[in-house]
């Protein structure tokens, strides 16, 4: 039976340690801050001297995807090392083009049977938490047909919702109404936010205040998965204090079997500023 290799990008957010550990394939993005100065997302920029660069520039980039090339070239390396099967879990298709270049990097190939290329619909850990329960089977040589049958549950059970400080930088890569923006800050607002069905995000509901913020987030988790035992993700960007807090909590209301806290990389800290915290969780 051929092993199944895990493959996703650098905007999961998974901590490298993490990722070391469950021999993950990490594809990065990029990040630009000007024609002649860009960056690889989690390889020659990392997280916190990314958000110091943004303070010091006072500048927010622009980012772009990998390359069907950059694709092929992991796909047939993984292939040509030894028999697998590829599941390739990948950024929302609504932001980027990430997915589009990994689907053409397989049509490319002769191999296109075993690559599987998955529009997870989602950003940064709530990707990262269903990459990360996959890889985990994976280690343990479960087959594709049963990490196939878990990634199908884990995309049905598994909700994100966030809190930006501003949403300046949402508003500028065009992710979120320009309406919504003015709104927000006109009137103080904390705004929950998530990702829809088809992976865009959108203003869940507006509380006034970051501790309602927190609290109703909270009680809509609580709502979704009561008693049951999940897994929890936290990614924050430079943010690590309100993150400790939340996961307290979290676990205090939950039966948690699995947590991760992690740093939101370069390409999502460009879409959503400093400051913010986004709370993924799903049935374990």
């Amino acid at each position: 039976m051929p092993k199944v290799k895990i493959v996703t990008d650098s905007t999961a957010d998974i901590p490298a340690d993490l990722a070391e550990e469950l021999g993950l394939t990490i594809v990065p993005l990029n990040v630009i801050f000007s024609e002649t100065e860009s960056y690889e997302d989690g390889v020659t920029l990392l997280a916190d001297d990314f958000y110091k660069k943004v303070e010091e520039t006072n500048t927010i980039p622009s980012t772009s995807q990998p390359t069907p090339y950059q694709f092929e070239e992991v796909y047939r390396s993984l292939l040509n090392d030894e028999e697998c099967t590829i599941l390739s879990i990948h950024l929302s298709s609504k932001m980027s083009g990430t997915y589009q270049a990994a689907t053409i990097a397989k049509q490319s190939m002769e191999a296109e049977d075993s690559i599987h290329v998955i529009d997870s619909k989602r950003a940064s850990y709530a990707v990262g938490i269903i990459v990360v329960e996959l890889a985990k089977m994976a280690k343990e040589g479960h087959s594709l047909e049963d990490c196939r049958a878990r990634l199908e549950e884990l995309l049905q059970d598994t909700n994100v919702f966030f809190m930006v400080d501003t949403l300046e930088y949402l508003q500028k890569n065009g992710r979120i109404g320009k309406a919504s923006a003015i709104f927000g800050s006109m009137l103080k607002i904390k705004p929950i936010l998530s990702l829809s069905e088809e992976g865009e995000v959108y203003p869940f509901e507006k509380v006034r205040g970051q501790k309602k913020a927190m609290n109703r987030i909270l009680e809509i988790l609580k709502e979704k998965y009561g008693t049951d035992p999940v897994h929890v993700g936290i990614s924050h960007a430079v943010n690590d204090s309100l993150a400790q807090e939340m996961m307290s909590n979290i676990k205090k209301e939950f039966d948690v079997k699995s947590d991760v806290i992690t740093s939101i990389g370069a390409v999502i800290g460009s879409h959503v500023g400093p400051g913010t915290v986004s709370i993924a969780m799903t049935k374990a």
